[in-house]
This record gives structure tokens, C-alpha cells and sequence, in this order.
């Protein structure tokens, strides 16, 4: 939208924690997450059932990712045919082994933003010059985060359950009131310092509809108010991990802006985003047993320079 209000002027008075941990910080509110939330989050582990929230990579039926990039392609080098040649490699005591590589977009799959990747006002996460990006990021890349790793109490949300449908529709907003009326009605209490992970089951589409899903692409998820940057900010949350390709509602339906919240929560709050979680075998889970809050751990690849990285969440209940 051309008469869509620029961020510098709708975050103006946003909340903002830069300089919150010195002035060289590149991990944010993940800075929320110590010892001491690492300990709590192990006495919730109860039952000893494990999940992993990574898609698939290379899915037969399909990778959803953001509009403009494309799925990862896995490329075969070698295999038992390899050695059919005379000009097979040779190993001592006959060797043969398999070896493939992929070639993908480091946010194209279940992956972690680094607190550098979206920006305004030529200045990325904690004030740092936006031309620090330049070739790759030389300041708040997603190295940083992967080399502290993610540890703490999560609450699933399962937005989808609550409003009573198999998946939340193109558009569809809630705030973070309706997340409280949703962990209420589940029964766990939110705290400060938690993990959110939202449910909406809107990839389901993807995988019924082909590209028919990326008509009028406007995923569902959080929209802003500046109530709900300043709960973020008082809940002092760590991580918000997501079902959906950007967490949030992609055009604000109020101002036409895209993705706000990610830089009013990401590189102004420094909140770490997760996206493209895969939730159904735990949401499932959770719904039988009644348990929504759990031990998660997390730990992207350490890539230099890099926006983003994949990554495969571990839940244990």
C-alpha cells in the first residue's frame, strides 16, 4: 500500500531495549534466558516424551517458504553408481559410500531469524548501522544466537483448537489478549521470561491447495497495537516460535504495513522469532494430555555472517 504509514513514524514510541545489555549485545531478550530459567524448565520434564519441530526438508509434497524463494534442492554425488565406472574412486578394503549436498535459502525451512535480518531507519537491532549487513551480517548475525542456544519453559497456544477450526484462516488476526484467553481456556498460566509457540495450522493449506496458496498471499497470526509490543516487552519474552512462514499477520489489516512486528518486537525488542515450526504431533499431544507448558531447547546452525539458520526444536514433556 503507497499511503501505508513508513516504521519510522508508526514505532515511534515503541518500547525499545537497545543498550538493555551493553552496547555490543546481538542476542536480545535472549538474554531473558539464564541459568536459573534453564533449571525451571527441566523440572517440567515429567513424562519423558520427546518432539522435534523441524519440517521436512526435501518434502515430497512440498516446502512452504516465503514468497521469492525457493524450497531446498538436494543434489545427489554420490551413490553405488558411482562405482560402476572404471574411473570409480578407490578405497582400501572397497569402500563405498553415499554423499549428497543441498542448495537453500538459510530461511527456508524451520529456522531462526538473527536479530539483523529486517530493519528501518538505516539501523538493524541494538542501533547498529543497517550497512553492517553488507555482504552478510557483521553485527547481530544468527551466529550469536546459535552459539548460546535457546533453553527454557515454553507454552503451547493452540489458537486453532481455541477458535474451534482445523486451521486459522488467510488474514486472521488475534492479539495478545486473545493469546491470555487462550491459555486460560488450556488451563497453563502464562509467565514472564516464557517461550510462546503459536499454533494456527495454516501450512495445512499449503499442502491441500499447491500454489493456489500463495494467491493473495496474508498469512494469519499477531497484529500490532502497541498494547501488544508493550506486553511483550513487560513479559520480557525470549522467543516467539510460530507454524506460520513470518509469525505475524503479513500486511497489517490497520495500516497496510508489512511484517511490523518484526521490528517492533525483533529489532527494536530483540525478541527472536522461530518460523515454519511443525506443531501437529505435540498440539496433538497437548490436547490429550492436557499439558501445555514443557522443557524446549533450541540451537540453530552457527553460520558467520548469517540472517537465518534452520533448526530443529526439541520439546520434552
Amino acid at each position: 500500500m503507497t499511503d501505508a504509514p513508513d516504521l519510522t513514524d508508526l514505532l515511534a514510541d515503541s518500547p525499545s531495549n537497545w543498550g538493555k545489555w551493553g552496547d555490543d549485545d546481538e542476542v536480545g531478550a535472549l538474554n531473558y534466558l539464564g541459568p536459573e530459567q534453564v533449571v525451571a524448565a527441566a523440572s517440567l520434564i515429567s513424562s519423558g516424551k520427546v518432539f522435534t519441530l523441524q519440517r521436512l526438508i526435501g518434502d515430497p509434497k512440498g516446502d512452504p517458504v516465503w514468497p521469492g524463494r525457493t524450497p531446498a534442492e538436494r543434489t545427489q554425488i554420490l551413490d553405488e553408481s558411482s562405482w560402476d565406472g572404471d574411473d570409480a574412486p578407490a578405497f582400501p578394503g572397497g569402500l563405498h559410500y553415499a554423499d549428497d549436498k543441498i542448495n537453500a535459502f538459510l530461511q527456508g525451512s524451520t529456522q531462526y531469524d538473527a536479530l539483523g535480518h529486517v530493519w528501518y531507519g538505516g539501523q538493524i537491532w541494538n542501533g547498529y548501522d543497517a550497512r553492517t549487513t553488507i555482504g552478510g551480517l557483521d553485527k547481530a548475525s544468527i551466529q550469536p544466537i546459535a552459539e548460546k542456544g535457546v533453553v527454557g519453559r515454553a507454552v503451547l497456544l493452540d489458537m486453532a483448537r481455541f477458535r474451534g477450526k482445523p486451521t486459522l484462516d488467510a488474514a486472521e488476526t488475534y492479539t495478545h489478549e486473545d493469546l491470555l484467553a487462550c491459555a486460560e481456556a488450556q488451563g497453563v498460566e502464562l509467565r514472564k521470561r516464557d517461550i510462546i509457540v503459536i499454533r494456527t495450522n495454516y501450512l495445512q493449506l499449503f499442502f491441500e491447495l499447491g500454489d493456489k496458496f500463495y494467491e493473495g498471499f496474508c498469512e494469519p497470526g499477531l497484529v500490532y497495537s502497541p498494547e501488544l509490543v508493550q506486553w511483550f516487552a513487560d513479559m520480557e519474552i525470549p522467543n516467539l516460535v510460530t507454524d506460520t512462514i513470518a509469525n505475524e499477520v503479513t500486511f497489517d489489516p490497520n495500516n497496510g504495513v508489512a511484517l511490523v512486528l518484526h521490528n517492533a518486537l525483533m529489532r527494536n525488542l530483540g525478541v527472536t522469532l522461530t518460523e515454519i515450526a511443525d506443531l501437529e504431533q505435540l498440539a496433538a499431544d497437548c490436547a490429550e494430555d492436557g499439558v501445555y507448558e514443557f522443557f524446549y531447547a533450541a540451537a540453530p546452525l552457527k553460520v558467520a555472517l548469517g540472517s537465518g539458520s534452520p533448526v530443529n526444536p526439541i520439546v520434552i514433556k
